[in-house]
């Protein structure tokens, strides 16, 4: 439903640094020549003749239904995310056209399709992936989720900090409020660091509960207010449900004698456990009904749902929006079997955890954030 690219340098129009003219194309053929075989995948045509195939040779089937190419060392070639079920979904499975500048919102036109981060932080490791749904890729629109990876409070009572959020589709603004929500719930809760700690050590529920409310509110408090402002200064109407979203945050002590974890949770999506090959919910289970109106910072929801909970070297802990939880959840165990597998030993380097996070699954086709913890025995 949200925010944040490879840059070439300055080096050359040839690339590699090298002034215009002293390679050119022809340097780089002759570079390419002299490499042993197999190092490069796809090799340049000829530089003679420089043809391209005639369209009756290229292959004629769309993408995601083309079988991936071996390349000469005999590996298989990713090619496009895997998808569970006997059939892929129906939309095409990478970006399409993003929105416009002349659409007027330049947050959403310079949103990228995809965040990755990852971090190593004494025994824990974290990975996370932020997904433009495929729903949206084929709008146009930008990427709603956004999330946040980072370190809060003293160095005697440091947290890893991983947040999510899901912005509200119907809201016209909900892909700054995710992106901004993330943030500033991570400022207030830094101001309130070592009480969380202590209430942590003490596995006080009821304080850590009060700290939450009190942290998110006063952080919803500081958005509505700038976000008003810039409603004034463009001279158009304010409205909170233009900027409704969701609101994970799952607290981890890098100190690894204190075993319990809290989530600070507002609307759907939020944390399982991988326990022995199997998702385990993290989260107050509820009656399981869906409720299409979840409740959303910075004013729709009651209260901030406080959990909390102990886990134990080996087991992985998953922080995530509705684009993940809810296919986890299906019926058919596929999906859920695929990633237990595939997130179940040590953590994945992070260009294969984007792959195993982009598994597709058809009707499932929301933006999707995920963040994994893994912390070694």
């Amino acid at each position: 439903m949200s925010h944040e690219g490879i840059h070439g340098t300055d080096g050359g129009a040839s690339g590699f640094g090298a002034p215009v003219g002293t390679h050119g194309v022809d340097g780089i053929d002759a570079h390419t020549a002299s490499l042993p075989p197999g190092i490069m995948a796809n090799p340049p045509a000829d530089p003679v003749t420089r043809a391209i195939p005639p369209a009756a040779e290229q292959d004629p089937r769309p993408e995601e239904h083309a079988e991936p190419s071996a390349d000469t060392a005999g590996e298989v070639l990713r090619g496009v995310p895997e998808h569970t079920g006997k059939r892929p979904p129906t939309y095409p499975p990478h970006p399409l056209r993003p929105p416009s500048v002349r659409g007027g919102d330049d947050f959403a036109a310079f949103s990228p399709s995809v965040l990755l981060d990852g971090v190593t932080v004494e025994r824990l490791t974290v990975r996370a992936a932020s997904v433009r749904g495929d729903s949206h890729n084929w709008e146009g629109t930008c990427r709603q989720d956004a999330m946040t990876v980072t370190r809060i409070g003293p160095p005697e009572a440091e947290m890893l900090l991983l947040a999510v959020a899901d912005g509200v589709g119907s809201a016209k603004y909900s892909h700054i409020g995710s992106y901004r929500a993330t943030r500033q719930a991570a400022v207030h809760l830094d101001r309130e660091a070592e009480g969380i700690h202590a209430a942590l050590c003490a596995r006080d529920a009821t304080e850590l509960s009060a700290i939450a409310n009190k942290a998110i509110a006063g952080a919803g408090a500081e958005l509505r207010e700038g976000w008003e402002r810039t409603a004034r200064h463009e001279n158009r109407p304010y409205a909170d449900g233009d900027y409704a979203t969701t609101l994970h945050v799952l607290l981890v002590p890098t100190d690894a004698r204190i075993r319990d974890r809290v989530v600070f949770s507002v609307g759907d999506g939020g944390l399982f456990v991988l326990r022995e090959s199997h998702w385990h919910h993290g989260n107050p289970a509820g009656d399981g009904v869906i409720d299409t109106r979840t409740e959303a910072l910075p004013h729709a929801y009651s209260t901030v749902k406080s959990t909390l909970l102990r886990t134990a070297p080996g087991e992985v802990l998953l922080l995530g929006t509705d684009g993940i939880t809810n296919p986890l959840t299906q019926k058919d165990p596929e999906f859920a079997q695929r990633l237990a597998h595939a997130w179940g030993g040590a953590a994945p380097s992070l260009s294969d955890f984007l792959w195993q996070a982009q598994t597709r699954a058809k009707s499932y086709d929301d933006d999707r954030t995920v963040v994994c913890v893994w912390e070694e025995a």
